[in-house]
């Protein structure tokens, strides 16, 4: 009867084993479920102007700040007015940064451009694309020509192109 007994509980273990077996080996039934990417949240748009290389319309990561902007923007220009701004400060969407220039380049009201036939070779030196011997070819193209009329006219000085021009033309002036 033992053995009987022995017989019909190996008999039970191994159908439950076949059974565990064969459930865990099968295919599973229904449809797979699809994972989807985590949601990414739409860029902020940001204008910078002002005293940046490159001012514009800009589209920053939410959560970007006043440091990003104008890292976006080609950084500051030398007569940028830094401490004026808070580069930690977080950014809206549709905000509009302005960068002012220092004061030492406000002469004349609201001109905030260097003037280039009044300009020492250290203020034309700021310039972006201007260095110490640029700004020398500038002040000696003023001594031998005269007095520039209009701003494009700085292209007749060996050194400055249309690249050039085009990054300096709004933050100069002849005066006139």
């Amino acid at each position: 009867m033992k053995t009987t007994a022995n017989t019909i509980l190996g008999i039970l273990i191994g159908l439950l084993l076949a059974g565990v077996i064969w459930l865990t080996a099968r295919q599973p039934s229904g449809e797979a479920v699809t994972l989807l990417p985590p949601p990414t949240p739409a860029p902020i748009s940001i204008h910078i102007t002002g005293s940046v290389v490159a001012p514009g319309l800009y589209h920053l990561p939410e959560g970007s700040r006043v440091a990003d902007a104008i890292q976006a923007a080609g950084g500051f220009l030398p007569i940028a007015d830094k401490e004026k701004v808070n580069l930690a400060a977080l950014l809206d969407d549709g905000a509009q940064l302005n960068i002012e220039n220092l004061s030492f380049y406000n002469t004349g009201g609201s001109s905030d451009r260097v003037n280039i036939n009044t300009a020492n070779l250290d203020e034309l030196d700021t310039l972006p694309g201007i260095g110490p011997s640029t700004a020398q070819a500038i002040i000696d193209h003023r001594r031998q020509y005269g007095q520039f009329q209009r701003i494009d006219e700085i292209t007749n000085v060996t050194g400055i192109g249309p690249a050039t021009y085009d990054r300096i033309k709004d933050l100069i002036t002849t005066g006139f």
